[in-house]
């Protein structure tokens, strides 16, 4: 199951922005359903820093609500690929201003 770009989830935001909220629930709901099947015995999160949180949202995210330095890596492709749109602004010269900082990985990254 594809998750970042699903086409029911797509499918289901197009229903709610036109309004039709009845079946944007319907599609999200059949969408949850099948993340649920897919992934109650496998792991769904896809961030590659060794953490202990790893595939715990729900701890994850509040941690990272408390804390508001920065995002949930999984959450990071999403938020650079907006980003990367505004970065065209400037033809992307915010880039010679940044350094990533050195991340701890997980084994199977290494």
């Amino acid at each position: 199951m594809q998750i970042e770009g699903n086409q029911k989830e797509l499918d289901a935001m197009k229903e709610f922005h036109k309004g039709n909220r009845q079946e944007g629930l319907r599609l999200q709901e059949e969408f949850a359903a099948a993340f649920r099947e897919e992934y109650k015995d496998k792991d769904h999160c896809p961030c590659r820093k060794a953490c202990r949180y790893h595939g715990n949202c729900k701890e994850c995210v509040a941690i990272h609500r408390a804390h508001q330095e920065h995002v949930p890596n999984c959450m990071r492709p999403m938020l650079n690929k907006k980003i990367k749109i505004l970065s065209e602004l400037t033809e992307h010269s915010i880039a010679d201003e940044i350094e990533p900082p050195k991340e701890v990985l997980r084994k199977e990254f290494l």
